[in-house]
């Protein structure tokens, strides 16, 4: 099992870097290229999901995105450190900036999930993760 780990400081412009990254990552360990958009798309949403979290908890650790090359599936973690409380605890319509966040967070959350089959979100008081799986085809070199 490979692994390459990128983490970066929690900037919007850092965000790209990590789509690219991902993208020329998951190629290589034989994602189909059809799927290649989905990955950079979802790659993009969860990053930037992270530094949104990051940023309005003023965090100033990395985000952490892992690129873990199994023998037949590709996967991406992104970790945030950004504590959450348990999902009864705030009050739907209260109209507050957190509730205006905690939708956006769940609108983000739905667009990772309509890009990618297989989806975990967990999240508790030391920060969230998101991992993403995409099946993956053997790479064959062609014979000289």
């Amino acid at each position: 099992m490979a692994t390459v780990e990128l983490r970066f400081s929690a900037l919007p412009e850092h965000v790209r870097t990590a789509r690219l990254v991902a993208a020329a990552v998951a190629r290589r360990s034989g994602v189909d290229e059809a799927v290649l958009d989905e990955v950079r798309l979802a790659v993009g949403e969860a990053c930037t999901r992270a530094v949104g979290l990051h940023q309005s908890g003023g965090i100033t650790a990395p985000v952490k995105v892992l690129l873990i090359e199994d023998e037949k599936q590709f996967s991406i973690e992104v970790g945030d450190e950004a504590p959450r409380s348990a999902p009864g605890d705030r009050v739907p319509g209260s109209g507050t900036e957190a509730d205006v966040e905690a939708e956006e967070d769940e609108m983000g959350l739905a667009v990772i999930s309509g890009l990618v089959d297989d989806v975990e979100v967990t999240a508790g008081e030391h920060g969230g993760l998101i991992r993403m799986t995409w099946p993956t085809t053997p790479v064959t070199t062609p014979l000289s």
